[in-house]
């Protein structure tokens, strides 16, 4: 079979893997777009059915195309952002195959660039653009060694019909976790949500919505997480038309919350007594973007509405009070567990030197320590913003600036 040449390789055809495409053809580098499924496939395939974006429309695209047939302020569904894509990979003309799997990646050994084996092919680069973004392989915990309950990550959830009948335990409470769970609370279930450490931005302060804040405050820059805060999940919502999460609001709603799932054993799920401390971090997080928004305003003399409502803070509820330490499933009626427990990265595909000893990406803004290899979509790539819709095009900008000056 023929080998295939090209100046550059691009793995994935999600938002890092156009955002790529775009910035390379705008600098004339020939290069060619390989994804495994579809376009998007992960916003098709590995997301419930009525999830919406978490950030307004004016803010979750690029910067070339805004959503049509939206308000600018409302929240795309995933039909639309998956639309989204489709349209702009057709509007840029980007050279994409799908349906074709890289299985794996090696330096050449005759030369300079790669080596990428793929479902139809041998295809040599003189670079290669990781584009396969943060959500890789699920992490699913072991904790409950019972097939009499159903077990799923919120990549595999749909909607409350796919589950079986009975209450339903949430384990994660970051925005898949708490929208999943307020679904299926909507849907007339028993719900109880385990709640870890997270940050709990407003929906909106003062007229504005809250990735406005974080832009003026200088906080999507951010070059590195705080110590101690590089996994911390974040409690927001689109859906609904966009609202603050409230977890004492959820708990007045019927949810029992409880603190973190700590382990199983004979039929019982035992928890962390941490779930005050983590509701009052998680109010604290609040406070405290109100706090800087406040004074940004001050300090800007800008003309924006007060909100002392905002600061309202519910008592808490009993299940907070009075913590769950063990729950008995079967007592508690609970058929389904559903795993909101984020992903890992999977470069196992990947046989190159190019990963830490923790099997990290070893990279200087996505620019990988192996010559011609580059990461592109994943958290705190270069700041904060980096694996979002409109932080992944701007880093996308900066490598294909590094491409071009190699060749």
């Amino acid at each position: 079979m023929a080998v295939t040449e090209v100046e550059a390789l691009i793995v994935g055809g999600g938002q890092a893997g156009l955002a790529m495409s775009e910035h390379l053809s705008k600098l004339g580098v020939p290069h060619l777009i390989l994804e495994r499924h579809r376009i998007a496939e992960r916003w098709r395939s590995e997301r419930w059915d009525s999830l919406v974006a978490n950030g307004p429309a004016w803010h979750d695209r690029f910067p070339g195309m805004a959503f049509s047939s939206i308000d600018q302020d409302g929240f795309a569904t995933k039909n639309q952002i998956v639309d989204y894509f489709v349209t702009y990979a057709q509007r840029i003309a980007a050279p994409i195959r799908c349906g074709v799997e890289v299985t794996a990646l090696a330096a050449k050994t005759n030369g300079a660039g790669f080596r990428a084996e793929t479902s139809d092919g041998v295809i040599e680069a003189r670079n290669v653009v990781v584009a396969t973004g943060p959500f890789q392989r699920p992490i699913v915990p072991s904790a409950v060694p019972d097939s009499s309950i159903e077990q799923l990550h919120s990549a595999a959830y749909r909607n409350p019909a796919q589950l079986r009948n009975g209450a339903v335990l949430v384990v994660g409470a970051g925005s898949s976790g708490v929208q999943i769970a307020d679904e299926l609370l909507r849907a007339g279930r028993r719900v109880y949500l385990s709640v870890g450490p997270h940050n709990r931005p407003p929906r909106r302060y003062r007229g504005r919505d809250f990735v406005w804040w974080l832009g003026v405050l200088g906080e999507w820059d951010a070059k590195a997480a705080a110590p101690g805060t590089e996994h911390v999940t974040i409690a927001v919502s689109g859906a609904h038309g966009g609202h603050t999460v409230d977890f004492r609001e959820l708990a007045t709603r019927g949810i029992t919350l409880l603190g973190r799932a700590a382990h199983y054993q004979d039929g019982t799920m035992h928890f962390s007594p941490d779930l005050a401390k983590n509701i009052a971090l998680g109010d604290a997080n609040y406070l405290s973007v109100l706090e800087s928004a406040d004074a940004y305003v001050a300090t800007n003399s800008l003309d924006l509405p007060a909100d002392p409502a905002a600061r309202k803070i519910s008592p808490d509820p009993p299940c907070v009070t009075d913590p769950v330490g063990h729950l008995n499933l079967l007592y508690a009626g609970i058929s389904s567990i559903i795993w909101a427990t984020g992903y890992r990265l999977d470069f196992s595909w990947m046989h190159v030197g190019a990963f830490d000893d923790k099997g990290r990406p070893a990279h200087q803004r996505g620019v990988s320590i192996v010559p011609g290899l580059y990461f592109l979509g994943l958290s705190w790539l270069s700041r904060r913003a980096s694996p979002f819709i409109w932080g992944v095009w701007h880093d996308a900008e900066y490598l294909a600036g590094h491409i071009a000056a190699r060749k």
